[in-house]
């Protein structure tokens, strides 16, 4: 069953597509152009507009029976425009179904991440932010979706474009800080760096891997490294702006009991300045 994830995943998701460029099918060359330039501003994390991802990410193969552990993320991004400063706001809210045993799961929020980045307002080919990273403890049932403690940390990013490539990464370091003397402290590096071309029409194809590592965990047992591609399109469903994107992953490196790899399902509103 979980070989055939992946292909379902993949296909439906491209139905999808398809079926919502059908809908809005009045193209033409300034169809065109905001498709293209809304696909760079998705691929963009310090772009100047709103928008809302809803992530799936089925990581197959978890634990010691081989399981799937399902993980939605709500991440809203919300720029603040300044005269020579932008603030943008990046929100992971994540829904979790973590596999207990052999058949049960328990589903509910997980710990929030918060990241506020300071950018430059001038726009530019390239561009950058900083600032710091704050972990919630939001976590509807502690013992198991979260870690029970406040963390802090810096972050950081760069974005760069040329011609049809986008490229960047996306920075992070969390400790934990406060919370409750019976959990375990963290200290939680992340690391997500993209690749993207561009052609046309608002279809993209790259790699978005999310590299992690758990310095608190033993030396072999610390690193996830995932490699693999996603393909995404722009599209109109009801009006609304939306990126359509699936991808798949394969973890050269993880933790005993980590996934073996993921597919990776996202529906982003956008929410383009008028």
């Amino acid at each position: 069953m979980k070989r055939l994830t992946v292909p379902i995943a993949l296909a439906a998701l491209f139905c999808l597509a398809l079926g919502g460029a059908a809908v809005a099918q009045d193209s033409g060359a300034a169809v065109t152009q905001e498709a293209d330039a809304l696909a760079k501003a998705a691929q963009n994390p310090l772009a100047s507009l709103v928008t809302l991802p809803l992530q799936a990410n089925y990581n197959l193969g978890t634990g010691p029976y081989d399981r799937t552990f399902f993980n939605l993320n709500v991440q809203p991004v919300v720029p603040i425009a300044g005269e020579k400063w932008n603030v943008i706001t990046r929100t992971i809210i994540p829904l979790n179904s973590v596999p207990t045993g052999q058949t049960d799961s328990t589903f509910g929020v997980g710990d929030t991440t918060l990241q506020l980045l300071f950018s430059p307002a001038k726009a530019s080919s390239f561009t950058w932010g900083l600032g710091p990273v704050f972990g919630l403890p939001t976590a509807s049932n502690p013992e198991i979706l979260g870690s029970g403690k406040w963390g802090l940390g810096p972050a950081g990013v760069v974005f760069f474009q040329t011609g049809r490539w986008t490229m960047g990464g996306l920075v992070s370091n969390t400790w934990s800080v406060a919370g409750a003397d019976d959990r375990d402290a963290y200290n939680r590096f992340v690391l997500q760096w993209f690749l993207n071309y561009n052609f046309g029409g608002g279809w993209a194809v790259g790699s978005v891997p999310i590299v992690t590592a758990d310095w608190k965990a033993e030396s072999g047992q610390r690193w996830t490294i995932p490699w693999g591609l996603q393909v995404s399109k722009i599209t109109r469903i009801a009006g609304q702006p939306v990126n359509l994107l699936a991808g798949y992953y394969w973890n050269s490196t993880h933790p005993d009991g980590g996934a073996e790899s993921q597919v990776r399902l996202q529906l982003n509103f956008m929410f383009p300045n008028k």
